[in-house]
């Protein structure tokens, strides 16, 4: 908050050293005659306590008292320095003897009683008030009203207004004693533009090179609308360094600016006006390494990267010493301080300069080895210290290294329980002597948990969703009810479990997960339990208004997943290897669905998956700003049709004949399709396949908080025997959200913005239809993401994408440029009780390629809701 120091004017010091006294009657007295207070009335009081007035000033009917003298002198400036009151002065009313009456009279200074600001939009005014401290009941005093005005002026100014004025008038408030009201005017007037800036005395570097220089501070041109060309005092001065800077990385060492001036154009312009002299080019010379023991000349001489003859830079020579931009740079400080060197202190010396080469002698204090003393951990009120202890890098007893902290930090944001913005460590007790020191880690967390509760209208009634998700379970604490908080918490466990019903089908999920199986490894251990039931739907006896639901058809998968992880220091230890065996049953029941031409039966998938990732990504889970993150999965099933007797070939060639017949006739026979079903029924008894997939996202901080997330994604679906088909199941489907709904059949739904949901699947000619899903995909993404806020309440960030993407039949059609493009904008808002919540408008610029799309041009504008999608 801002904080004002109150100056009366000129007047005030009159009125303190020069105390008016006033005979009520006649009297005459000799100066500095001492008395005895005979009584002392105040007067002009309207909000105050005359007795507490008085106890105030210290003085006491019966004691001694110079009349006029420095006692007095002193509880006036005792008064003054209250703020309260805005003439003070003792007046002489009488002299009995040795006795003397006094009458202290006070004028009090008005109270605020409102303020009204103009000029500015209505919800910057609160923090006006509470930056100028404002507040209703405050004295108002002419240094109050001149630093208001002078604290406004100047914050507008730095905003790039030159030419703000404000206006402070006060009126009395008939409604109050002795209260103001205080009319603020502010009149910000146009942002002042930098029309030119003007360089003189530059040979050797270029007008734009110097403009390109100054990172913040740009001459006005109309096709700049990320960097403004406003002009900014602060931005100015640090902008003026960068010049320099820019002289010598080019080699002038003694390159100046000998004076820069502000030109004012009109109201809205000024120009800059710069003179420089550049000095003379120099190189590097001799680099010697002076008072290293830990590394070699020649160990240094590699980290520093510069050699005899180089152009001399003198901003390389700093980055080179110790980078501060980049915690984790390649520097030679870094260097040490990743070696137990904390105390170790790196300093360039120009040893000498003969004509135009500069010698340096590069010092070093190695300092004493440390080691951490004590590591401790705070603010984790429900997150268990081990689960914490397990993740850090940092451990009583090692040698400090800074990049241990570095990843201590990012380890901690991927756990997603901490405020990833707020995770730092707070180096104490640094004993240089000893060579110790401790980390206090302080955590905010957040919240950990969703809930997922939605409801509304779709497949011909009303539709329910209940889903809980606990990332911070506690499944030890199961049976203990004094843990219940509202659930057992504090474990690092995963535990979700998600209903969904409608009149048509109902689905049920069990997950659970533990990212340190048997606690001494992180070994993720995972298990997931499925159940999917469609019911048959009769329209032919259906109204408008209802549908006929027949519950004694249908089609239900019944699916179980257990799966290890385990992350590996090879080739570093960002990777995870992970392996998840599976079991899913498909049960027919006199419904086909039109992905099997048989509508009674089972089919029976037993698959194993193999796993690799590389999580390498920085700065939370919710809002990454750097790094990568690759993963690649193989998924296979046995190869049933190697080990079997079955005449597959004529199996397939069977179907595909009595497929085409059902193109040819409209419909089979009841024979026909009785045959149809049994040989499909066959063919997929025990689905085979395998699955390939890709995905890259590389994330990286352009300027400021404005991050490019690029991404890359392929899948295929393969067979083993071409006899026996590609498997109807675990085929991709691309297009709209990217969110499933009640699938658990293996499908991929793979999010593609500015087209219908699912709608970028490719004509299946057998089965007459787009609804079978691709056998092979690729996709591509650009999106430039900015944070609006990242509280622990609340993370949002803005977004625009690029995107491209399509699906296709086989592998003989693939061609990885032949894409369906779109582009958007966005917003996501990250709350701990309710996950990713979002919403895209995206165009999409090709059709898509559902058959009533077909030249109807392109797909055009679609809205995207996003509901709990991962990030």
């Amino acid at each position: 908050m801002k904080r004002f120091i109150s100056c009366e004017p000129l007047i005030t010091l009159l009125l303190i050293f020069t105390t008016t006294f006033s005979v009520a009657q006649e009297l005459s007295f000799e100066d500095g005659k001492k008395y005895i207070l005979g009584g002392l009335e105040v007067t002009g009081l309207q909000s105050y306590n005359e007795q507490t007035v008085k106890t105030y000033t210290g003085l006491r009917v019966g004691q001694p008292i110079t009349v006029p003298g420095d006692e007095l002198s002193e509880i006036i400036k005792k008064l003054w320095s209250l703020e309260l009151f805005k003439d003070i002065r003792f007046d002489l009313v009488d002299i009995q003897g040795d006795k003397v009456f006094l009458e202290l009279h006070i004028t009090e200074r008005p109270t605020l009683s409102d303020v009204k600001i103009n000029g500015i939009k209505p919800r910057k005014v609160d923090d006006i008030i509470k930056d100028t401290d404002l507040k209703k009941g405050k004295k108002i005093t002419e240094s109050l009203i001149a630093n208001t005005k002078n604290y406004l002026e100047n914050k507008y100014k730095k905003q790039g207004y030159l030419n703000t004025k404000v206006a402070i008038a006060v009126a009395a408030d008939t409604s109050q004693t002795n209260a103001q009201k205080m009319i603020i005017n502010i009149d910000k007037g146009d942002k002042v533009k930098i029309k030119k800036m003007i360089f003189e005395g530059n040979e050797q570097l270029s007008d734009a090179k110097l403009r390109k220089a100054m990172k913040k501070t740009k001459e006005k041109r109309f096709w700049r609308f990320w960097k403004k060309s406003k002009f900014i005092e602060e931005d100015y001065r640090n902008d003026l360094s960068l010049l320099v800077d820019k002289y010598a990385e080019n080699g002038y060492r003694d390159a100046r600016i000998i004076s820069d001036s502000v030109i004012k154009v009109d109201e809205n312009n000024i120009n800059i006006k710069f003179d420089i002299e550049e000095g003379n080019k120099y190189y590097f010379g001799e680099i010697d390494f002076v008072g290293n023991s830990v590394y070699t000349d020649r160990q240094l001489a590699a980290v520093l990267g510069i050699k005899k003859g180089d152009t001399y830079n003198g901003v390389l020579l700093r980055e080179r010493i110790a980078d501060d931009s980049k915690p984790d740079a390649e520097d030679l400080t870094n260097l040490y301080q990743n070696n137990g060197y904390l105390f170790s202190s790196i300093n360039p010396v120009e040893v000498s300069a003969q004509n135009d080469t500069i010698n340096f002698e590069i010092r070093i204090i190695e300092g004493k080895e440390t080691f951490l003393d004590h590591v401790e951990v705070v603010g984790n009120d429900r997150t268990n210290d081990h689960v914490i202890y397990r993740e850090l890098r940092t451990r009583p007893g090692n040698k400090y290294n800074k990049s241990d902290i570095i990843r201590t930090i990012r380890e901690l944001q991927q756990l997603g329980y901490f405020d990833a913005e707020q995770i730092k460590p707070d180096i104490q007790n640094a004993n240089p002597n000893e060579g110790t020191v401790d980390i206090k880690w302080n955590l905010v967390e957040s919240g950990s948990s969703q809930i997922e509760l939605q409801g509304g209208y779709g497949g011909g009634g009303f539709i329910g969703t209940l889903g809980l998700s606990f990332n911070n379970f506690s499944i030890k604490n199961l049976f203990n009810g004094e843990e219940y908080k509202p659930v057992p918490m504090g474990d690092g466990q995963t535990f979700a479990m998600r209903v969904q019903a409608s009149r048509t089908f109902r689905v049920y999920s069990l997950n659970f997960a533990e990212p340190w199986f048997g606690g001494q490894k992180p070994v993720r251990f995972s298990l997931n339990l499925s159940r999917t039931q469609q019911f048959g739907v009769d329209y032919t006896n259906s109204t408008s208004n209802s549908i006929k639901v027949e519950k004694s058809r249908g089609f239900a998968i019944t699916g179980i997943t257990a799966g290890l992880a385990k992350r590996v220091q090879w080739p570093d230890d960002y990777f995870t290897i992970s392996h998840a065996l599976s079991y899913q049953l498909y049960e027919f029941n006199d419904y086909n669905i039109g992905l099997f031409n048989f509508g009674n039966g089972k089919a029976n998938s037993i698959a194993y998956t193999l796993g690799i990732t590389r999580n390498a990504t920085a700065g939370g889970r919710i809002f990454p700003r750097g790094g990568s993150n690759f993963e690649i999965t193989a998924k296979f099933t046995p190869p049933y049709s190697l080990f079997s007797n079955k005449d597959y070939e004529s199996l397939r060639d069977r179907s595909i004949e009595l497929q085409e017949l059902r193109i040819d006739q409209g419909a089979l026979t009841t024979e026909q399709a009785e045959e149809l079903e049994s040989v499909d029924q066959e063919r997929f008894r025990w689905l085979e396949y395998y699955k390939i997939k890709f995905k890259g996202d590389w994330y990286t901080t352009l300027v400021g908080d404005l991050v490019l997330r690029t991404n890359a994604e392929f899948g295929f679906l393969g067979n083993y025997n071409n006899d026996v088909g590609d498997t109807p199941f675990e085929r991709f489907f691309v297009g709209g959200d990217g969110l499933g709904t009640y699938t658990l059949d293996g499908r991929d739904i793979i999010q593609l913005r500015g087209y219908e949901n699912q709608s970028i699947t490719p004509y299946d000619e057998l089965a007459g239809n787009n609804n079978s899903g691709g056998l092979v995909y690729n996709k591509f993404s650009l999106e430039l993401r900015y944070p609006l806020t990242l509280k622990p309440s609340a993370s949002i960030y803005g977004l625009a994408f690029l995107e491209g993407g399509n699906a296709f039949n086989n592998f003989q059609e693939f061609n990885p440029f032949q894409i369906k493009r779109s582009a958007g904008v966005g917003l996501r808002i990250f709350m701990p009780a309710f996950g990713l919540l979002g919403i895209d408008f995206g165009y999409g610029f090709d059709e898509d390629l559902l058959p009533s799309s077909i030249g109807n041009g392109p797909s055009g504008w679609q809205t995207h809701f996003i509901i709990g999608q991962q990030f």
